[in-house]
């Protein structure tokens, strides 16, 4: 599947790249929100994202700007160690996609997703070394049933991480489709079409608790704001409601202190038509913020 930026005209209207300067594109992915900037005016752009795949696409996309870009393989969350190391004290702008880009869940041998029977792997970054595999070898059934809930608000978390536990006994859960088929058999089947598939929730937990999707998003979010300079703006999109909630809450803080606006009262979301055209943005939610002199 061809990758498709999400919100692309919401994320250029708060940037206002068309005023030109330098901005951080924190999660880079293959290249498109970087891209449009460009073309609306940026100056430079510093893109910094973990998986090394994507930033060879990204590189790709961005070659026709040649040296207005920058990439960097860097997690997000290492934006002030970036920008201290290029001796930037304040961009004018910063952007953060926290969605999984469809070249990850469509790339075979990532593991992201349960439509192909394939290792269970996860990693964003595949220099790094626990994969989901390792993390249901070798976690606690407390532990499964505890992350399962917590980053899959799945009510069924203790019965799944039962059922693993008893699968891995006989032989390792390492692939997508043995995880899958053990989560389907361990939740109740109610009469009736289901809306997504019953190991979706569980999927999503072991992916956030790999790549450790929630740790420091708080602590990226106020960093980022501080290296805006006065009137620049930051735009997060998150995808689900666990980000979307710790990026709520961090800018009402920042707000009450003074340091930003927030700009968006209640969350953007996409277009209806943007999500026929792409319907793996229909859980994207777009927050910005305006820093303060």
């Amino acid at each position: 599947m061809t990758h498709i930026p999400v919100m692309t005209p919401e994320v250029l209207q708060h940037l206002r790249p068309e005023q030109g300067g330098l901005f951080v594109d924190c999660t880079v992915g293959l290249g498109g929100h970087s891209r449009a900037l460009l073309e609306a005016g940026a100056s430079r752009v510093i893109g910094l994202d973990r998986d090394p795949e994507a930033l060879a696409r990204a590189r790709e996309t961005l070659a026709p700007w040649g040296d207005r870009v920058e990439l960097v393989h860097a997690d997000y969350r290492a934006i002030d160690e970036v920008l201290e190391s290029r001796h930037i004290v304040h961009v004018d702008g910063a952007l953060a996609d926290l969605g999984v880009s469809s070249m990850q869940f469509d790339a075979p041998g990532r593991g992201f997703s349960f439509m192909r029977d394939e290792p269970l792997d996860m990693r964003m970054d595949r220099t790094a070394s626990e994969t989901a595999a390792d993390l249901v070898a070798q976690s606690s059934e407390r532990d499964l049933a505890d992350a399962i809930f917590q980053y899959g608000e799945e009510r069924f978390s203790r019965r799944i991480a039962r059922a693993l536990v008893e699968a891995r006994r006989e032989a390792p859960v390492d692939t997508t489709g043995r995880l899958a088929t053990i989560v389907r058999r361990a939740i109740p089947h109610r009469g009736g079409h289901m809306r997504i598939d019953p190991a979706t929730k569980t999927f999503q937990a072991l992916r956030i608790w790999v790549n450790r999707e929630l740790d420091g998003l708080d602590r990226f979010v106020e960093t980022a704001a501080r290296r805006l300079r006065a009137g620049a703006r930051l735009v997060v999109i998150a995808f689900h409601s666990l980000e979307d909630r710790i990026v709520k809450h961090t800018l009402r803080a920042l707000q009450r202190d003074g340091l930003v606006q927030v700009l968006t009262k209640r969350p953007l979301v996409p277009a209806s038509g943007e999500v026929d055209r792409n319907p793996r943005a229909r859980s994207a939610k777009l927050r910005a913020a305006e820093r303060m002199a």
